[in-house]
């Protein structure tokens, strides 16, 4: 998978495409209701794209296996969850490894501090297992999960400061934006990664919002971003200013909101990944967030399309 490039994608999809069609029970059915013949695809912009709300209700499982664990979203109460069966847990592990490495370098240049509250309080988060692995292939000794010891960090952020290695604080939007209200601390030197998830906790702010109130308390240039999905096995990063770049083995084709089989170029609409590392499951979702592609280089969110369910790790309507 990680020979994948622009030139040879869209082949290496369409072949997925049809052995999916063949060896998914779900996706297979839902292709035949909407008569559509896996052998007459011949572009990606014809594919059909799996809601991802069957994930709250279905299996979404590519041939016959037992999972070796299921990834669950947050949710909000009283509402369905959605569940990604995962075969491979060590795989998942490599992966997402490897695709922060494509942005940001080997793991062993950072401290990793993770803020992620609400997801240390539940089971079943792809998050939390990612960042666990995260924390362990850095092999600092100071990388670690933080709850709500907000002043643990920022002794820990003070201490580290000198050093040679780069300081990376991954947080729930919630929780920086607790933490930016309630301590007085300079991380012009530090990345700082929001990865959604508000959960109602606080009130909505826009993206830029966010981010433009959390430049300002923590004195940094930019927030960085992570878009990533308990339907996902890949994740997008923003370097700042909202544009998100995609590895080579995922792509966003941005679908009309009242069409789905009608495709826009730069103009807002609802987002379809392809994400290539979903063999085992169904590598075409049509998510319900809103946003539009920027040129060849990367994509940005605006939002969530009306009326979708609020999801636990919600992106923000910018």
């Amino acid at each position: 998978m990680y020979a994948v490039n622009d030139s040879n994608f869209t082949d290496i999809a369409l072949e997925l495409f049809r052995y999916q069609a063949e060896n998914n029970l779900v996706y297979s059915r839902f292709l035949k209701n909407l008569k559509a013949n896996p052998s007459k695809v011949k572009h990606l912009e014809e594919v059909p794209f799996l809601p991802v709300s069957f994930f709250k209700t279905q299996q979404i499982q590519t041939g016959s296996w037992t999972p070796e664990l299921e990834f669950t979203s947050s949710g909000t109460t009283g509402s369905a969850t959605s569940r990604h069966p995962v075969l491979d847990l060590s795989f998942y592990l490599r992966h997402a490894e490897r695709n922060f490495e494509h942005f940001y370098g080997s793991l062993k240049q950072y401290h990793i501090l993770a803020l992620l509250p609400s997801y240390l309080e539940r089971n079943g988060s792809s998050l939390i297992a990612m960042m666990d692995h995260f924390i362990k292939k850095s092999e600092s000794e100071h990388s670690g999960f933080y709850l709500y010891n907000h002043a643990e960090l920022v002794q820990k952020i003070e201490l580290l400061k000198p050093g040679s290695r780069k300081i990376l604080v991954w947080g729930v939007s919630f929780a920086l934006l607790d933490l930016a209200e309630n301590f007085e601390i300079d991380l012009r030197n530090t990345i700082v990664m929001e990865t959604g998830g508000m959960k109602g906790r606080r009130q909505e702010l826009t993206r830029p919002e966010l981010h433009a109130l959390l430049n300002k308390k923590f004195n940094t240039a930019v927030i960085h971003s992570e878009y990533g999905m308990t339907e996902l096995m890949s994740q997008a990063y923003s370097t700042g200013n909202g544009l998100y770049r995609l590895p080579p083995w995922m792509k966003i084709v941005v679908r009309e909101i009242n069409d789905p089989f009608s495709y826009l170029q730069g103009k807002t609409g609802g987002i379809n990944v392809v994400d290539l590392a979903n063999f085992h499951s169904c590598a075409f979702i049509e998510t319900q967030d809103l946003g539009k592609t920027v040129a060849e280089a990367g994509f940005e969110i605006l939002g969530r399309i009306d009326n979708s369910d609020v999801r636990g790790c919600n992106l923000l309507v910018g």
